[in-house]
C-alpha cells in the first residue's frame, strides 16, 4: 500500500481542515496538509508555493483563507483550480457558504474547471463558540448543503451553552453599526469587521433558516445535534473561567 499523498487539504490548521486532515489519516487516505507550516508550505497569499504543493496531488480538499465570500476569492480559486487540474488533479472538493452570493462564484469556478467536483455549503459552524471569534463574547458531481437537525437562534445557542456550563449567559441583540463599533474597540482589523459584517447582514438575515438533508446524504447518518457538541466542549473546559 503506497504511502505516497495524494490528497490535498488546504487550511490543513484551520478549524475544518485539520479535521479533514485527521478523519482522512484515520481512514488510511495519505493526505498532505496545505498550510504556511506545511512541508512544502501553501500560501494563499504566495502563488509560488501553489505548484509544488501539487506535485504528485490527484484530490484537493479546498478552503479559502480569509473566506470565500471575502472580494477577489473567486477569482483566486479559478486560477487554483485551473493550475491543479493542470497538474494533474482529478477530484475538487469545495468548502463553500450557504445562502452566499460571493461564495457561489467560487463554487462555479469549481464546476468549471475541468475535474470531478463536490461542494460543501456549511450555513454555520457550532465550533465558532468554542473555538474562534465567537469564544470572547465524497461523490462526484454532487452538493451537500449542511445543516443540523433543528434551527437555532444565537439566543437558543446561547442559552444551551448557558445550561450545559451553569452559568447565567446572556444574548443580547446589538445592530450591525454596534457590532462593529465593539470590534474595532478591540482592534480588529477593518478588513475583518468588514467581512464580519457582511455575514452577520447577509448570511444569517433568515435566508438558511430552513433544514436540509446534505449531512445524512453525504455521511449516511444524522447530522449531530448542537446540544451534543455544547455538553463535549463544556466537559472539556472550552468556556471555563
Amino acid at each position: 500500500m503506497t504511502t505516497t499523498p495524494h490528497t490535498l487539504v488546504l487550511t490543513a490548521t484551520g478549524k475544518v481542515g485539520s479535521r479533514v486532515l485527521a478523519g482522512l489519516t484515520a481512514a488510511g487516505v495519505p493526505a498532505r496538509g496545505g498550510s504556511r507550516s506545511g512541508t512544502p508550505p501553501f500560501d494563499w497569499d504566495n502563488r509560488d508555493t501553489w505548484r509544488p504543493a501539487l506535485d504528485g496531488i490527484t484530490s484537493v480538499y479546498i478552503a479559502y483563507y480569509p473566506d470565500l465570500a471575502a472580494p477577489g476569492a473567486a477569482e483566486v480559486v479559478e486560477e487554483f483550480a485551473g493550475l491543479a487540474v493542470a497538474n494533474g488533479a482529478r477530484r475538487l472538493v469545495l468548502l463553500s457558504g450557504r445562502g452566499e452570493t460571493e461564495a457561489e462564484r467560487g463554487e462555479l469556478a469549481i464546476r468549471k474547471a475541468g475535474a470531478e467536483w463536490t461542494i460543501l455549503r456549511s450555513s454555520w459552524f457550532g465550533q465558532n463558540f468554542g473555538e474562534s471569534f465567537m469564544l470572547d463574547s465524497p461523490l462526484a458531481g454532487e452538493l451537500y448543503e449542511l445543516t443540523g437537525p433543528r434551527l437555532l437562534s444565537f439566543g437558543d445557542a446561547v442559552a444551551e451553552i448557558a445550561e450545559a456550563t451553569g452559568r447565567e449567559i446572556r444574548y443580547t441583540p446589538v445592530t450591525s453599526k454596534e457590532y462593529s463599533t465593539a470590534l474595532a474597540g478591540q482592534g480588529v482589523p477593518s478588513d475583518a469587521i468588514g467581512l464580519l459584517t457582511y455575514l452577520f447582514d447577509e448570511v444569517l438575515d433568515g435566508r438558511n433558516a430552513s433544514l436540509t438533508d446534505g449531512v445524512e446524504r453525504a455521511l449516511g447518518r444524522a447530522p449531530r445535534d448542537f446540544t451534543d457538541y455544547v455538553r463535549a466542549a463544556a466537559a472539556a473546559g472550552v468556556w471555563r473561567v
